[in-house]
């Protein structure tokens, strides 16, 4: 199937694109601004308008106009983000990376990850996040045979590593010996 000529690019067009992403997902302010800006340039390699710096100016008001209408969050996009990928058990510089990637500022991240430790009855790191990682992932004490264990050992060692966490981290996660070690390891960190 051909892929479809791209529309020309109006400051209204603009408007109702952003409004439509905004309805599927949740971004940065950031975020936003690329995804426009690749509707910008096809127009412009397309039809040949608007001009670069017209366009990018129609994005500015339109993204100033959203965050102004509070449609636009950068803050509260960063607390949510930082709220599901602790749940899903991502290391707190994976955190970090994700964010940053997708254009938060610094002191939002930050922001939104004292709100995590402030709504926490435990104190955040990265070992919660690696037991809850290896346990989706059946890792370390979550694999019901020994053997098994320490044969994927290495291969449990580097899924941990890939999701972001240290070597300590991991260690302490495959070394506990039974799920009920690693909770009590997890019991005592709190402590």
């Amino acid at each position: 199937m051909p892929r479809s000529r791209p529309k020309k690019v109006t400051p209204d067009y603009l408007e109702r694109a952003a409004l439509f992403y905004l309805e599927r997902y949740s971004s940065s302010a950031e975020n936003l601004r690329r995804v426009l800006d690749r509707k910008l340039r096809r127009s412009i390699q397309e039809h040949g308008v608007p001009d670069a710096a017209e366009g990018a100016a129609w994005i500015a008001a339109l993204l100033a106009r959203l965050q102004h209408n509070n449609l636009l969050n950068d803050r509260a996009f960063a607390e949510s983000r930082v709220r599901r990928l602790y749940a899903e058990g991502k290391a707190l510089g994976r955190i970090r990376q994700t964010l940053a990637a997708k254009g938060v500022a610094k002191v939002d991240i930050e922001a939104a990850l004292e709100r995590l430790q402030d709504e926490a009855q435990t104190p955040i790191s990265d070992l919660p996040a690696a037991a809850t990682f290896a346990r989706k992932r059946k890792l370390g004490p979550y694999r019901s045979d020994p053997a098994e264990r320490a044969a994927m050992r290495q291969k449990d060692l580097g899924a941990l590593a890939r999701r972001g966490f240290s070597q300590a981290v991991a260690m302490k996660v495959l070394n506990a010996e039974s799920v009920a070690g690693l909770e009590e390891l997890l019991h005592d960190e709190d402590a």
